[in-house]
């Protein structure tokens, strides 16, 4: 027995050692945080969102994660390195308002079908899905993002947990968890097989599971909370957004409704949500509702080809007239992509930034484009006071463009420099 008690005492320090061991090699492998770089931006041109305006050869200073000082005659420490941007325009790096990292459209037989792939796709292949979506849209010069939804059960919260944790590479996000719906979601269901939209969806009906469905959400990690209109033959009421959006905003929470319809466009700037996603039906009644209930409008504005890709053709005119009514009556505005298609040989984060492509179609200034791929979107993802700008005190999130967007808008799919939180990501 005394043997017996002796080999039990030596194995248990030998598990002791061997988890020691294990953890200094796993401490070895992850990012571990070490003394504060100094990096001195040589800026040739750079570029004031807010303002609408540029500077030129202005130096950004930049300790650790955060932007120390801009200006003309900034001092450059010794021990700074040097980065040369004296030939380039700099900003800061851009928002996506809407996007689904972890998903990409699956095609079958008859086409791109959304029921399709999230049958086929369990969530940890999601959230891997999700590192490579992140990387690219990092490196296409989007440093924040605000992730919709469409991500299993929680993929997106593993994704922004481990970005935040420094062991992927991608831009800070705002998740929304699993996305609330009447009943159904965004698909039809069969009565044998009642069960094939969750864990995608959480039917809310009665205001005892909206309550329910939004706090499981924010206990699960949720950022921000996306409510599903319409879809249905069913939508919600006025009354019915309006109890969701005040329980979120109890938790500190905003509340981005998605709007098919012209009636739950309606009902969403009615109702005064956070955001409306897509919105496209919307009428001038409607818009100028939304202006004046501040709500923003993320109008996920598909070229044809992402409308092709997305599985909604013939749907580009129509979000392009959407958006010029919107912007000639001053809705304010904030770029999002919606992109969840695959096309061969380009990134997510590419596919992305072409929707600047109907914001020039639209009418839309450079610099009103510009201001909603940044101060616009900041605002609304509540990240104005940490990032969006270029100034002493916020995170260094720094691009680089050939081109001055101001100029040409479609220089913002050009960047070939991304600086996040401090660290260089991509520099050619």
């Amino acid at each position: 027995m005394r043997s017996l008690k002796i080999s039990v005492c030596f194995l248990f320090l030998l598990s002791l050692v061997l988890a020691s061991g294990t953890m200094s090699n796993l401490a070895a492998q992850y990012p571990q945080r070490g003394p504060d770089r100094v990096y001195a931006i040589k800026a040739g041109k750079l570029i004031d969102p807010e303002k609408g305006t540029t500077e030129t050869n202005q130096i950004i200073l930049v300790r650790g994660r955060t932007i120390e000082a801009v200006g003309a005659n900034v001092p450059i420490p010794a021990d700074a390195k040097i980065i040369d941007l004296s030939k380039s325009t700099v900003l800061p790096g851009l928002f996506d308002a809407h996007t689904h990292l972890c998903m990409t459209l699956k095609k079958n037989r008859d086409g791109s079908s959304y029921f399709f792939t999230t049958l086929l796709d369990s969530t940890p292949y999601r959230a891997i899905e999700g590192v490579a979506n992140a990387r690219d849209m990092l490196a296409a010069g989007f440093t924040t993002v605000r992730d919709v939804g469409n991500a299993g059960n929680y993929a997106d919260t593993a994704l922004r947990e481990a970005i935040e944790r420094g062991l992927v590479p991608g831009p800070t996000m705002i998740n929304a968890g699993r996305i609330i719906a009447p009943y159904g979601g965004q698909f039809h269901l069969q009565p044998e097989k009642r069960d094939l939209a969750t864990p995608e969806y959480a039917f809310a009906d009665t205001r005892d599971e909206m309550l329910k469905t939004i706090r499981e959400n924010i206990h699960y990690g949720a950022t921000v909370i996306k409510i599903v209109v319409d879809d249905q033959k069913y939508i919600y009421s006025v009354d019915d957004i309006r109890f969701m959006v005040e329980e979120a905003h109890r938790a500190g929470l905003k509340l981005a409704a998605h709007c098919w319809t012209r009636a739950g466009g309606h009902n969403a700037a009615e109702a005064g949500v956070d955001s409306i996603e897509h919105g496209q039906m919307m009428t001038n009644e409607d818009l100028q509702l939304a202006k004046k209930n501040h709500v923003v409008l993320v109008g996920t504005d598909f070229t044809e080809k992402a409308a092709r890709e997305n599985g909604a053709p013939g749907l580009h005119p129509v979000f392009v007239d959407r958006l010029k009514r919107a912007y000639q009556i001053g809705v304010t505005m904030a770029f999002g992509s919606d992109m969840i298609g695959y096309v061969p040989g380009e990134t997510r984060g590419a596919m992305a930034a072409e929707y600047v492509e109907s914001w020039t179609e639209a009418g839309v200034p450079a610099k009103d484009t510009l201001r909603a791929m940044t101060v616009n979107a900041a605002r609304l993802l509540g990240v104005d006071g940490e990032r969006g700008a270029i100034r002493a005190g916020l995170a260094a999130d720094i691009i680089a463009t050939p081109d001055n967007p101001l100029d040409d808008i479609q220089a913002v799919r050009k960047v070939f420099f991304v600086m996040k939180d401090g660290s260089i990501f991509r520099s050619e």
